[in-house]
């Protein structure tokens, strides 16, 4: 089979049309993440989503919307209506616009097969159909599902499209490992197009701008773009630049960023605080546990979401009642009585408790309120105490979080592993 087609190498940028394909995605039942994620993996490649919709899974509404789009736009992604299920008629519709006939495709065939097998779950013969490709479209395996990823050319109209499957788990590797080398070699990136994120954390968006932007001006004004990126709990600063030496120039400022705020930074790229803290720990030939109340487990789970977790993370607790505080972790029963379970002296005894139980390096602790009610005026409704233990004291502190429970739980969690972070590169630093 020839090689795929590269576009005009003029093109200094390429456009993308996204497509977001499902009902579900419509009437509110999945929250639709794609154009989020697709945009900010496209950005780094020099690729900019310049329209997005999201439509009915329905043969109209799709023909209609790959009509308009690939007239407009080099490249066309689609997510969604790749599986085994009646609802499920993109392959379909997009090879009746392609004029191309579906075929049988071994390869995927034996990737599902395999994907039932490793799963030792019985194979229903209906998701074979998943197998059934356009001819001559370039075939990206799933190896997170079933349904593949597929991408065809417009023979007429010189536009790529590409198909990718809707849930986030099998889409996101699909892209980043299959379909970006496969769109670098038909199409040209940004020219000279450079970009690397930082990733904050503990600093608010317009803190963070403040303090780094007026001492990149220099590099501003030589082409260097920056760009933030607010989360809940963190910051994502964007440094870019399309000129021509723009390595230099977004190295440059890379270097600069860390020097102003430098222990802000925990990680460059697509690393969650967890790993960072995760792998920093592996490095250090450290190990820590966890002694939780307020969260519910919800540290330890982040943890041990982690590749690799199970090299430093010993065990966690979770003691939401008194009587477990005091019986696995050995907070004193009178200290409870009269400072309450949501006391610095608690915090400090349940991470202390936790580390001397499991024999971790670090023992990490979170009591608190999450609401929406149970507070008082002397201690409201998101007030939570955490504490980190290590080889060198105990460091306790308190926020307040009114937030819902569940982002309360997970503000909490990002304060207290930050925590850890800089008690961990603080010791290393000495």
């Amino acid at each position: 089979m020839p090689g795929p087609a590269r576009l005009d190498v003029r093109i200094k940028q390429v456009k993308i049309g996204l497509i977001n394909i499902g009902n579900e995605l419509l009437n509110g039942q999945t929250l639709n993440s794609h154009h989020q994620w697709i945009a900010r993996e496209s950005t780094l490649h020099g690729w900019v989503i310049d329209h997005q919709q999201t439509i009915m899974d329905t043969a109209e509404a799709i023909l209609t919307s790959l009509e308009s789009t690939l007239n407009q736009y080099q490249l066309v992604i689609t997510t969604g209506g790749l599986g085994p299920t009646s609802d499920d008629i993109t392959r379909d519709v997009v090879a009746r616009f392609f004029n191309m006939e579906l075929e049988p495709d071994p390869v995927v065939e034996t990737s599902i097969r395999e994907y039932f097998s490793r799963r030792q779950r019985p194979m229903p013969e209906s998701v074979l159909i998943q197998a059934q490709v356009p001819v001559g479209a370039e075939v990206f395996i799933n190896r997170n599902g079933t349904a593949p990823g597929l991408a065809l050319r417009h023979p007429k109209i010189n536009s790529w499209l590409v198909m990718l499957p809707g849930p986030p788990r099998e889409l996101h590797p699909m892209f980043r490992d299959q379909v970006v080398p496969f769109l670098q070699k038909v199409m040209p990136s940004g020219s000279g197009y450079v970009c690397r994120v930082l990733r904050t954390v503990g600093v608010g968006e317009s803190r963070v701008q403040e303090q780094i932007e007026g001492k990149l001006a220099d590099l501003i004004s030589h082409g260097l773009e920056i760009g933030y990126c607010a989360r809940t709990g963190e910051v994502d600063v964007r440094l870019a630049t399309r000129d021509s030496a723009g390595s230099a120039i977004v190295d440059q400022a890379v270097a600069r960023v860390h020097e102003i705020i430098g222990p802000a930074v925990f990680a460059e790229g697509e690393v969650s605080l967890e790993r960072a803290v995760v792998e920093m720990l592996i490095r250090n030939g450290a190990t820590v546990s966890t002694a939780e109340s307020c969260t519910g487990g919800f540290l330890a789970n982040r943890l041990t979401n982690v590749p690799g977790a199970s090299d430093v993370f010993l065990g966690g607790a979770v003691t939401y009642s008194n009587k477990e505080k005091i019986r696995q972790l050995g907070v004193s029963s009178e200290d409870l009585e009269t400072h309450g379970a949501v006391s610095e002296t608690v915090a400090r005894q349940m991470a202390e408790g936790v580390r001397r139980a499991t024999g971790s390096d670090y023992g990490l602790s979170t009591t608190g309120i999450a609401g929406p009610s149970g507070g008082t005026d002397e201690k409201p409704v998101g007030l939570v105490f955490m504490a980190v233990a290590g080889p060198d004291g105990t460091e306790v502190f308190h926020r307040i979080n009114t937030f819902d429970r569940e982002t309360f739980k997970f503000v909490t969690t990002q304060q207290v592993l930050d925590c850890l972070r800089l008690m961990v590169v603080n010791a290393v630093s000495g």
